[in-house]
């Protein structure tokens, strides 16, 4: 009889520790999950979540910065609104961020620049408004930036020059402002696309600009950008195929070391690979212009 009882008694004391144990881990996370977009997510091994072009709408809760395992966040392509919360600081292990194409508002949060293992990361063809946070010169492993298509003011922080990794940036149609710095020279080691266009850039293109000569595309296009066009440009020897300064203020000779450029083609009705027009730089042009229509106010020149 007490060996019934201690048998009862010690499977009534399993049952309580299981209970506890249970509770317990649901209070540290561990087996625990929230519900994000009628989906619920598991938060100790959620690692990727891929929401692109399904029509979702709402908001970006806060909750999401309880999935610290996250790696991979693509929300792109939809019809979320509202700010990115500052919670999404929380998900450190994130190397893939996407929230392109969206309705979102308000300043891009400075705690982005904290999330040290991102390669990439889009925020293009939102409505951000604001500057661009300075902090994102802490990603050092970024390898992709695109903030285009938004309405992002100020200058462009000088720290996004010295990002150590990044093959595109791509900043182009905003209402950014300022100058171009000599800092441009930090990125000598791109090899893709490099897109400032249609903001409200001012000042020379510098020097520094030829030091970028693994670059594959660059557009300077629809800002007010003046002074000549630096001789330095035939330093795109290597792999440049897009070169766009059409819409500024450019004002002098086009440089005959532009025709040193290999692989840019200039052709005299396809302004796909280059186009120049619009600026107000004087003849005679290029010995390669032959048969290349460019579109100058030449009103100035001499």
């Amino acid at each position: 009889m007490k060996n019934k009882f201690a048998s009862k008694s010690q499977s009534i004391l399993k049952t309580i520790f299981l209970i506890l144990f249970a509770s317990c881990e649901d209070e540290d996370g561990a087996g625990a999950s929230i519900n994000i977009w009628g989906v619920d997510y598991p938060i100790e091994t959620t690692q990727k979540i891929e929401l692109y072009n399904l029509n979702t709408t709402g908001t970006i809760p806060a909750e999401i910065g309880q999935l610290t395992k996250l790696r991979h966040l693509d929300l792109g392509k939809n019809q979320f609104s509202g700010p990115i919360p500052p919670e999404i600081g929380n998900l450190t292990e994130l190397s893939f961020l996407s929230l392109k194409d969206n309705q979102l508002t308000g300043e891009i949060p400075e705690v982005i620049g904290t999330l040290q293992k991102l390669n990439y990361l889009y925020l293009n063809g939102n409505q951000f408004t604001g500057e661009i946070p300075s902090a994102f010169g802490n990603l050092d492993k970024l390898y992709e930036l695109d903030l285009s298509y938004n309405k992002l003011s100020g200058s462009i922080p000088s720290e996004i020059f010295k990002l150590e990794s990044i093959t595109d940036l791509i900043l182009g149609s905003n209402e950014l402002s300022g100058s171009i710095s000599f800092e441009i020279r930090y990125l000598s080691h791109m090899t893709g696309e490099l897109d400032l266009s249609n903001n409200q850039l001012n000042g020379s293109i510098p020097v520094q600009i030829g030091d970028l000569i693994y670059l594959e595309h660059l557009d300077l296009s629809g800002n007010l950008l003046t002074g000549a066009i630096p001789p330095e440009i035939k330093n795109f020897t290597m792999s440049l195929r897009w070169l766009f300064l059409n819409d500024n203020q450019l004002q002098g000779r086009i440089p005959e070391s532009i025709c040193e450029i290999p692989n840019v083609w200039f052709s005299a009705n396809d302004f796909e690979f280059f186009n120049i027009s619009r600026n107000k730089l004087c003849p005679p042009y290029p010995t390669c212009f032959e048969g290349y229509h460019t579109e100058q106010d030449s009103s100035g020149c001499i």
